[in-house]
């Protein structure tokens, strides 16, 4: 057998028993983000913002109470402080995003089997800091009103161009 038929062989073998293979949430995650960048394309451009909007009210409206608070709140956070920032969902949960591109997101606890819920930033976010190192995601189990004024003043920061 040549060296490259058994290199093939072996990789495969590999892949499926490797630790580092995809959990079925993982799957599920992907599946469902195939499913929102399908469902994406054929909407008309005009439709885009308002039905995702929409998408992203369904998906808190289906949280848990505790979750559906806390993103109830940062959804009123977030498009408050950039009214620019198209809701959307990514990978099933709800983002905002500026030119197609996600710059924050909410991540729920509960639907990610964790005890505590998350808002981060990609790099399409502004929030490079001279220092060489940032936080990209926070932690959320409450909103106070201190931890709403974070929220506030980092996406203002995150979204100047």
């Amino acid at each position: 057998m040549p060296a490259t038929a058994r290199r093939s062989d072996t990789m495969t073998a590999t892949r499926k028993t490797s630790p580092d293979s995809l959990s079925e949430d993982e799957r599920a995650a992907i599946k469902e983000r195939a499913v929102e960048v399908k469902k994406d394309a054929n909407r008309g451009r005009g439709n885009r913002a308002a039905l995702g909007e929409v998408d992203v009210l369904s998906k808190i409206a289906g949280m848990e109470p505790s979750d559906r608070a806390l993103a109830e709140r940062v959804h009123a956070i977030v498009t408050g402080a950039a009214p620019e920032l198209s809701p959307k969902l990514w990978y099933g949960q709800p983002a905002y995003a500026r030119n197609g591109k996600v710059v924050c997101f909410f991540r729920s606890g509960h639907g990610d089997k964790e005890p505590y819920s998350t808002f981060g930033f990609t790099s399409a976010a502004n929030l490079a800091d001279d220092g060489g190192l940032w936080p990209t995601s926070y932690a959320v189990a409450e909103l106070s009103d201190e931890a709403a004024a974070t929220i506030t003043a980092l996406v203002k920061k995150a979204t100047d161009a």
